[in-house]
Formats: C-alpha cells, sequence, structure tokens
C-alpha cells in the first residue's frame, strides 16, 4: 500500500489500515509455519533459523539501499534483539512438547500481561474500559483455542512459551522509542541471528528442510516477518500502549479464519462466536468514545 494511497484517508484511518495490515503479516506468520512444520517441509528449528536469516538479509539491504547505516551498537540492541530471540528460541522450542492452541493462548495471554502490567509501571494505567475489553478479547481467544478432551500440559513447553511471551512484549514496547523502523528492525534481526541460530540448533533435532521449507520461511522471514516487524515499529508510537497489547489478540482469529479460507479448514459455531468476542473485546478496548 503506498503512501500517496494511503495519504487520501484520514490519520486514525491510515493508522487502522497500517496495524490491520500489520495483524495479517503476523497471521500469515503462522500459516507459513503451519504450512512447513505440518506438511512435514521443515523441523520448527530448522524453519526459524532461516526466518531469522533471510529477514537480516533482506531488511539489512533495504537498509543500505537507503543510504543509511545498520545502528548495530545502538543500545537499543541489547533490548530489541535480546527480546527478539527469546521470543524466536522460546515459541520454535516450546512448540515441539506443547499443543499449537494453548501454546497460542499462554503466548498471547502473557503479551497482555506483561504489557499491561509494563506500561503502568511507567505511568501508562489502562482505563477500566480497557481492562474490560482486553478481558473480552483474552476470554473469546481461550474459547477457540481451549484444547478439547484432557488438557495436558507440558510445564517445560509452557515455561518456554512463557519466555516467549514476555519476549515479544518486551520487543513490543522496545519499538515505542525506536526512531527508524526499519533500520531498528533490520540490526536487531542481525544481532539476534547467530544467538537464535546457535541455541535453536543446540535444542533442535538436526537440520531437517528441504526446498519448499526453504521457500516458505524465506518468504516469512523477509516478507511477513521482516517487513510485518519493520510495520508495527512504525504504528507502535501512533498506537495507545493498551491498544498495542490488545490489537494482537486478533492474530490467532485471523490466523484460524485464513486457515478456513486457504487451507479449507471448518468454520465451526465455536469460531464465530470466539471471533465476535475478540473483535467485540478489541473494539471496547480501543475505539475512543466521543464526549458530546
Amino acid at each position: 500500500m503506498s503512501k500517496t494511497l494511503l495519504n487520501r484517508y484520514p490519520v486514525d484511518m491510515r493508522l487502522f489500515l497500517l496495524t490491520t495490515l500489520t495483524m495479517c503479516a503476523f497471521a500469515a506468520n503462522s500459516i507459513l509455519n503451519r504450512l512447513a512444520v505440518d506438511s512435514g517441509a521443515s523441523d520448527p528449528a530448522s524453519f526459524a533459523v532461516v526466518r531469522v536469516l533471510s529477514g537480516a538479509l533482506v531488511l539489512s539491504l533495504l537498509v543500505l539501499m537507503r543510504g543509511t547505516q545498520l545502528p548495530l551498537r545502538n543500545r537499543r540492541r541489547i533490548i530489541g534483539a535480546g527480546a527478539l530471540s527469546l521470543y524466536m528460541i522460546g515459541f520454535s522450542v516450546a512448540y515441539l512438547t506443547l499443543d499449537a492452541g494453548l501454546g497460542a493462548l499462554i503466548l498471547f495471554g502473557v503479551v497482555q500481561i506483561t504489557m499491561f502490567a509494563a506500561n503502568t509501571a511507567f505511568g501508562a494505567v489502562p482505563t477500566a474500559r480497557q481492562m474490560l475489553g482486553a478481558a473480552i478479547a483474552l476470554a473469546g481467544l481461550a474459547f477457540v483455542l481451549w484444547p478439547s478432551g484432557a488438557l495436558q500440559v507440558d510445564l517445560t513447553g509452557a515455561a518456554l512459551m512463557t519466555a516467549a511471551g514476555v519476549g515479544w512484549a518486551a520487543y513490543s514496547l522496545a519499538g515505542r522509542s525506536e526512531p527508524d523502523a526499519l533500520a531498528g528492525t533490520a540490526a536487531n534481526f542481525v544481532v539476534a541471528l547467530p544467538v537464535t541460530a546457535l541455541a535453536l540448533l543446540w535444542f533442535g533435532a538436526g537440520w531437517q528442510i528441504n526446498s519448499v521449507g526453504y521457500l516458505l520461511a524465506i518468504l516469512s522471514g523477509a516478507v511477513t516477518s521482516g517487513m510485518g516487524y519493520a510495520l508495527w515499529y512504525r504504528v507502535l508510537p501512533q498506537l495507545a500502549p493498551a491498544a498495542a497489547a490488545v490489537v494482537q489478540l486478533s492474530v490467532p482469529i485471523i490466523a484460524i479464519i485464513a486457515g478456513v479460507i486457504l487451507l479449507g479448514e471448518i468454520a465451526s459455531l465455536k469460531l464465530m462466536v470466539g471471533a465476535m468476542l475478540v473483535l467485540g473485546g478489541i473494539a471496547l478496548a480501543v475505539v475512543r468514545l466521543k464526549r458530546r
């Protein structure tokens, strides 16, 4: 979407469109990961390593073509790259032993709690309406993702996914003060690459990825992760702190709906009810009510 096209819309509408595009990019990451891992085209660790590598290469190239340098030695990399590594490692390894729906619920629940707590500590106390909206959206997400049958939780996987949630929340919080979204995202990917690759290869069961897996991982890293994360860093300073936390609850719902449309999965009544709760909760937390 070009700047010329976006400039035709009011500021609030442009922010809405950019935020929606960012959430769709995050959801596309989930779809690409599922396509690669569920089909046997790649194991989770190999997919993640190629994803970070391709994101680092493409984003760095775009920054250099723009005539600017990568801020690799900036103090922001301690939090940005460190949080990105924690998220990538925890997310990838946790899914080796954790149910996908329960893993997503833990991840996004921890992101909400961490971001709300951090924002409160720094003085951005959420309103009662924002808290209620977040609770409704999270309840809707739990309604959709809660595993059927007996609940079996692998404690190691749950701990790793909790760490991933803290990492992503820290990465999002760091983005609010990033002066250059593209350069900052590129530098985060470059610095995070060696730590992420070594850790994932250590935990993984060798290098198991074929040509289809490479293609999906490169697409995820270069487009939906790299460009999506850069776009996230662009919109974060314009979003209210509570809104930045709550809108992310739409990602699993978008991913599930995309699975219905693209992968032929079944659209159940449970999904539709949960989606309405999530979207309604987000609207309650995000939409500003005009005073008479």
